[in-house]
């Protein structure tokens, strides 16, 4: 029993170095803006809706993705205790069907007849879906026509314009975004999603307080969209509105996840005893939270604040025997 306490004492001395690094790579790392990215890592939407292949909010999995990150190996570790089991199981039913309902992947290579054709004509809306496609799929020259042929057909396809600005915007041709955003909004001033992603658009570019103002607007619009209030939440950080960037995250995914963002935020900002407070109220809300437990860890330590440190790394062993135990 005390070489498995041990065992797990050490391990979760491993994973809170490890998870470090983790969280260092998740939000430096990535292409884009640092502090969205991090809110992003969390599961949090941010951005504009459609410059991403899935554009629609998968459910949310219960936990963050720290969380689901420290269970795994726990669960390993579990069944290696345990002893596990290395039987054969047979195939049922449910399996077979897995594999018989698998599609095909075709391959191709220079001796093949072309891969895709082009569906070219149709109505405005027709290419308006062949541009959204390629936006998705990263193809921004060919969206970019797609579009441009959907507003010649449709001047007031609003959709199409808002689109076509994110594709340029995308591009780095920042002017010509702003020209479409424009054109969108003159068709309607009371589109959330063209607000959204211009509001986005301006705090890309460092416009923070024109940006607060349209996506307070697309908020009104669109009370329920997660991803309008976090992107209000980034803005309103970037100037200091702290207390205002909670609320918006709070209005995005409840206070739990609001603490966790802000203290983020504040982290960031070089503001750690502020971060402490918002990390220790989101540890209130969720008592063995990995996510609080590690970075209070980190700035406990960091701060000079010794005692508290080694109280916060011996409650995250005792989350790790906890994990063992639970395993066996």
């Amino acid at each position: 029993m005390r070489y498995r306490t041990i065992i797990a004492v050490f391990f979760a001395f491993v994973l809170t170095i490890g998870l470090t690094a983790v969280w260092s790579a998740e939000t430096d790392g990535r292409e884009g803006d640092a502090a969205a990215n991090l809110v992003a890592a969390d599961g949090s939407p941010t951005g504009t809706e459609d410059a991403a292949p899935n554009t629609e909010v998968a459910p949310k999995k219960k936990g963050n993705r720290f969380a689901r990150f420290f269970k795994a190996p726990f669960k390993a570790v579990g069944k290696l205790f345990s002893g596990g089991d290395d039987k054969f199981q047979r195939l049922s039913e449910k399996d077979v069907a897995k594999f018989e309902s698998s599609p095909l992947l075709r391959v191709e290579d220079a001796n093949s007849e072309a891969a895709e054709k082009k569906h070219e004509g149709g109505s405005a809306k027709d290419y308006l879906e062949r541009g959204k496609d390629y936006l998705n799929d990263g193809k921004l020259n060919e969206a970019i026509t797609e579009l441009s042929r959907a507003v010649s057909l449709d001047p007031r396809l609003v959709k199409a314009h808002n689109l076509m600005a994110v594709a340029y915007d995308r591009k780095g041709l920042h002017e010509r975004a702003r020209e479409s955003y424009a054109r969108a909004l003159d068709i309607t001033r009371e589109d959330a999603q063209t607000l959204n992603n211009l509001g986005y658009s301006l705090y890309l570019n460092g416009n923070y307080r024109a940006a607060i103002e349209r996506l307070k607007r697309a908020a009104k619009l669109a009370p329920a969209d997660e991803r309008i209030w976090n992107n209000l939440a980034l803005a309103q950080s970037r100037l200091g509105k702290y207390d205002d960037a909670f609320k918006s995250f709070k209005r995005a995914g409840g206070e739990y996840t609001a603490r966790l963002n802000v203290a983020a935020m504040l982290e960031r900002a070089g503001r750690e005893q502020d971060a402490i407070e918002h990390y220790e109220a989101a540890r209130k809300l969720q008592p063995n939270s990995e996510t609080a437990l590690r970075r209070l860890a980190d700035l406990y330590g960091r701060t000079g604040q010794a005692d508290k440190a080694e109280q916060i790394r011996q409650a995250l062993a005792n989350r790790a025997g906890d994990q063992v135990a639970a395993g066996n």
